[in-house]
Formats: C-alpha cells, structure tokens, sequence
C-alpha cells in the first residue's frame, strides 16, 4: 500500500530564515509550527522535511553541521511528540566555492529529486501528497512531481504570480486545509 506525505519545507516553514540557518544556537521554531504539526497528526500523512542548504556547496558549513541542526529541531519536535518520517537535503548550487557540491542537479528545488528520492524509500504516492514551502521554487518542486496541492505560507495575500494551491499565513491554516481534504 503506497502512503501519502506532507513535504515541509524547512527555513521559512518550520523555523526562522536568519540566512544560511545551520547554527543550533539560532534555531527558533516559527509560531504555530507545533499546533500545525499537531493537527496534522490527527491525519494520515507520513511527515518529510526537504530543504535546500546551499551553504554547504557556497563553504559557509558543512554537511555534519546542517545534520547536528537537523538532529537539534528533530529532538524540539518530537519532544513535542511531533515524529519526522525523514528529511532530505540538497547540498548544491552551480556557484558554490566547493567543486564537489558546485553542480546542478536534480534535487535543488524547483527540481523533484528530493520528492522522488522520498517517494521511491518510502512508497509514497505523491499524487496523494501536500507539499508546504515558503518560496516558489517549493511550489514548482510540488507541481514537478505533480503533488496532489502545494501550499504557500506567506505574509502576503495571494497573488496572480504564485503557482500555489493554496496561500496561508502559517502552518496552522495549512493544517486546517489539510485536515479538510481528509474529512
């Protein structure tokens, strides 16, 4: 039997964009993020961080330090009994200073190839699955894999520029929709 997913976003979505977030000392979860993860327990979705970390191919710090981060907002959530199936990562960027990540690729948001990695380990049908991203290019990586909906967390209301399903303020109206689809 093949699940479904919520793709999240990290920077942006779950905690506060300082630039190039890698430090646990500036890991400050966003408002709502709990009470959206919460909700979205109440639904059958298997719950998959994706995130684009070109700091690493630009030299600004290594893939141990984005994994300690990774592991630090993990251990917040699940202390709030909020379990991540997984996350997957993109370390490029075709102008990074480090030759071995200084590519472009298939996993750098627009591209799919985080989402196809994860539905490929995970049996997921992604045609049932929600991608939730605070930039464009989250929103393109949805509709590239043909996600059932992708959704926009923005300040801003919607405008005609956004491919998004969907444009809320922060995750606990993008859990409501969520819970919606499966009610």
């Amino acid at each position: 039997m093949k699940h479904k997913a919520v793709f999240l976003d990290r920077d942006g979505v779950l905690n506060e964009d300082s630039g190039y977030t890698h430090q646990l000392s500036d890991l400050r979860l966003l408002d709502g993020v709990i009470e959206g993860l919460q909700s979205l327990l109440a639904v059958d979705y298997k719950v998959i961080i994706i995130t684009n970390q070109s700091g690493i191919a630009r030299g600004l710090f290594s893939t141990e330090e984005m994994h300690i981060f990774m592991r630090g907002l993990i251990n917040v959530l699940l202390e709030n009994q909020i379990n991540v199936t997984d996350y997957f990562y993109c370390p490029h960027h075709p102008k990074g200073k480090l030759l071995e990540y200084s590519i472009k690729c298939s996993c750098r948001k627009p591209e799919p190839g985080m989402l196809f990695a994860a539905e490929k380990k995970y049996n997921l049908d992604l045609s049932k699955s929600i991608l939730i991203g605070d930039r464009e290019t989250d929103i393109l990586a949805g509709q590239n894999a043909n996600l059932f909906s992708n959704i926009l967390i923005s300040s801003e209301e919607r405008n005609d520029q956004s491919n998004a399903t969907h444009i809320v303020k922060n995750l606990i109206d993008a859990a409501e929709i969520i819970k919606a689809y499966n009610s």
